[in-house]
């Protein structure tokens, strides 16, 4: 793949100084979505270039990922006033479409990094200060996943943070799924904090680490083998004896409070792009289409009413399905901009987008696997040849349609609507139940976001 290279920007928002430390869902009104996207268009296209046969030779897209910290979109969401761009969630979110649509890939790949850089965000607007982080996200330094594991129990992870006389921490444990680690500086690692002496683990509290991935204890395998998403680098991470300071150590009850809704936000937007992109590719290919059936209802294929017609589904599912993602965006957004309102506010607004984005998980994740099916009922066998990978839609929507089973989120909507029932906040996976019993609402653990 050659170098991708792009003009340099300023892509800051001229959002007055007043309201610069903290993107608020007027953040960035001073400039219309239409030019946000123009802004960002050479970059995207760029990061087109050869996405395709990326997913035919199953090729990591580091240098993508490269243009896109270069040109700061690790940095839409920091305050102006630190140098970032200071994007709120709905744009973020309609950045995260575009991306989607060119490489189904990176806006998972950054998805860690965009929770971490959020989760900074919380605590900067609670009155700590947090420009350490900021001024790295600005500099182009990304954020990997580290939280699955494999074998773990169900709330309690195997990697363990062990605390040295120092005062720092040292960290060792296996993490799987570790999306965008193998292009990233930094991890956002969920362990467990080991108490000298506590006889019985369970009891054992959990923590968020974040991890300098360029420690020479740390090593990034490319080793997950779905089906799809293959380019999301989410394989394993093995720590050995890392050093982690204190000050990157959080107990996990501070986590920003809206992770569970904002990491699905990031896949709704995934999904919804790669929609879009697979709608680019039906109508670009029913329009050249020349071979037709004996019995088809027109001489050409563009002008089949039947054939026009699944386009038009297709394209339905795309608008519906971008409606409802943005509508998450904004309900998270709500809960943001809450960082200094009280507990019962801030507790009120989160379980309000955690049904917003289970709702909408249920219906796009439908929609968009069916529109990925549906275009190849508009294009017949010859659209089945490998070299196109109209397979990757797909494949892609399928594999992130399985986080967080839509089956599981269509019975908590339910349990709300019915029951008034609250959601489950950061859920955990994993091999036996400790702590709770099933009935319980699982406790913040080892999210299998």
């Amino acid at each position: 793949m050659t170098t991708l290279r792009v003009r340099p920007t300023d892509r800051r928002t001229e959002t007055p100084s007043a309201a610069a430390d903290h993107p608020t869902a007027a953040g960035s009104t001073a400039r219309t979505t239409d030019h946000l996207l123009a802004e960002w268009r050479p970059v995207l296209d760029a990061v087109a270039e050869g996405a395709v046969q990326r997913e035919v030779d199953g090729t990591l897209p580091f240098e993508a990922v490269a243009l896109l910290k270069r040109e700061g979109f690790g940095a839409t969401r920091v305050p102006v006033s630190h140098g970032g761009a200071g994007l709120g969630l709905v744009d973020v979110a309609r950045l995260w479409i575009e991306l989607a649509s060119v490489d189904a890939n990176l806006p998972q790949a950054f998805r860690g990094h965009f929770a971490l850089v959020e989760d900074r965000l919380w605590h900067h607007a609670r009155t700590s200060d947090q420009s350490v982080w900021f001024d790295r996200f600005v500099r182009g330094e990304m954020v990997g996943n580290a939280w699955s594991e494999v074998g773990s129990d169900i709330d309690l992870p195997r990697t363990v943070l062990a605390p040295r006389a120092d005062g720092s921490y040292r960290l060792d444990g296996t993490k799987y799924y570790t999306t965008g680690s193998i292009y990233a500086e930094w991890a956002d690692v969920h362990a467990r904090l080991r108490e000298p002496g506590r006889p019985d683990e369970a009891e054992d509290a959990t923590a968020i680490a974040m991890v300098d991935l360029r420690d020479p204890g740390v090593r990034v395998s490319d080793d997950w083998n779905g089906f799809g998403q293959k380019g999301t680098g989410s394989g394993t991470a093995t720590f050995d004896g890392v050093g982690v300071p204190a000050d990157h150590v959080l107990p996990f009850e501070e986590r920003f409070p809206y992770q569970t809704a904002f990491y699905q936000l990031n896949l709704l937007a995934t999904l919804t792009g790669i929609a879009k992109s697979a709608l680019a590719d039906v109508v670009e290919a029913v329009q050249k289409r020349t071979r037709n059936f004996s019995h088809a209802n027109a001489p050409r294929v563009r002008d089949d009413a039947q054939v026009l017609a699944r386009v038009g589904e297709i394209a339905a599912a795309v608008y519906a399905a971008e409606a409802a993602t943005l509508r998450v965006a904004a309900s998270i957004q709500a809960v943001a901009d809450a960082a200094l309102s009280g507990a019962d506010e801030v507790a009120r607004l989160v379980e309000a987008s955690e049904i917003e984005s289970s709702t909408a998980q249920v219906v796009v994740s439908e929609l968009v696997l069916r529109a990925t099916s549906d275009i190849f009922d508009a294009l017949g066998a010859s659209a089945t040849a490998r070299p196109l990978a109209l397979d990757r839609h797909w494949r892609n929507a399928r594999t992130v349609a399985s986080h967080n089973p839509r089956i599981l989120k269509a019975r908590v909507v339910g349990a709300y609507a019915v029951n008034g029932t609250p959601p489950p906040y950061a859920w955990s996976i994993g091999g036996t139940r400790r702590r709770q019993d099933w009935d319980a609402t699982p406790a913040a653990g080892g999210s299998a976001t």
